[in-house]
């Protein structure tokens, strides 16, 4: 992904630091407030935003303020919704922080205790849904990995263009969990898979709703197949094949040679019962 170097360097150099602060904070089990804090400052030395400037505590939605939100001129980037560092990250709060995100049109959400961020993609439709896009532990983070570089670049300041979140959204839908669970129960991949035990298999007769049943319910873990984030990795990859699908037949009809025609239509002459008009 096209993540400037800048962003990169000052990731790599300042994670180990942060890294440091989170396992002192874990160890002292600080509040929610003080959690709010660190997250603050990681935006700033991390991400590259500008402290009291475009990180603000004091975005409010219907009455209530949101923890953090990242405000760039006259655009709120995402917002971030914080719990203690010793609070495990619960549906409950993923409910909330979504519910902000959609209030205000904001696309992006990220839920976070400091040592967990997870970032969410809100889909505008009816009813709203939400897509789990990344989920980084920072205590276990290796500051080279790509995944971390990736899903950390993106909402940097350098980073962050809907174009580029666009990209990322997509990249890992093509490689998550629920993406390719949904991609191995599809038709296709069950028909391949059935071909190929058949050649391994020949004389042993193959259903292939017993084997659709046999990955799901076996060879997959349910939490990949059930659930509201799987059934939306349904319907998301459904719908990505379908605009795949369109984008493909759209090329196919621009790149087919058009039928010549005459270049000056009115120098063709009339014809009349088989014969020439007269001009």
């Amino acid at each position: 992904m096209g993540i400037p170097k800048r962003a990169l360097d000052r990731i790599t150099a300042n994670l180990k630091k942060y890294q440091t602060i989170l396992s002192d904070a874990h160890n002292r089990d600080i509040s929610e407030s003080d959690t709010v804090v660190i997250i603050g400052d990681m935006l700033c030395d991390l991400l590259g935003y500008r402290k009291y400037v475009e990180i603000t505590t004091e975005f409010a939605i219907r009455g209530t303020f949101v923890d953090l939100a990242v405000k760039v001129d006259d655009d709120v980037r995402f917002l971030v919704e914080a719990k203690a560092i010793g609070s495990e990250l619960k549906d409950a709060h993923v409910k909330q922080a979504v519910d902000y995100g959609a209030n205000q049109g904001i696309e992006w959400v990220i839920l976070s205790n400091g040592r967990i961020w997870r970032v969410y993609k809100i889909h505008f439709q009816q009813p709203i849904e939400k897509s789990l896009v990344a989920e980084l532990d920072l205590l276990k983070a290796n500051a080279r990995s790509g995944e971390v570089l990736d899903c950390l670049g993106s909402l940097s300041r350098e980073g962050f263009t809907k174009s580029s979140m666009t990209e990322f959204f997509q990249q890992q839908q093509a490689t998550g969990k629920f993406s390719v669970a949904a991609v191995l129960l599809s038709e296709p991949v069950i028909q391949a898979a059935r071909r190929q035990l058949r050649q391994i298999f020949p004389s042993v007769r193959i259903d292939p709703d017993v084997l659709e049943s046999v990955i799901k319910n076996e060879v997959l873990k349910r939490e990949l197949v059930d659930g509201a984030d799987a059934q939306l990795a349904q319907e998301d990859l459904k719908r990505t094949a379908r605009a795949a699908a369109r984008a493909r037949t759209k090329a196919k009809e621009d790149s087919a040679p058009a039928i010549p025609g005459p270049a000056n239509p009115a120098a063709v002459p009339h014809v009349a019962n088989g014969k020439p008009a007269n001009p």
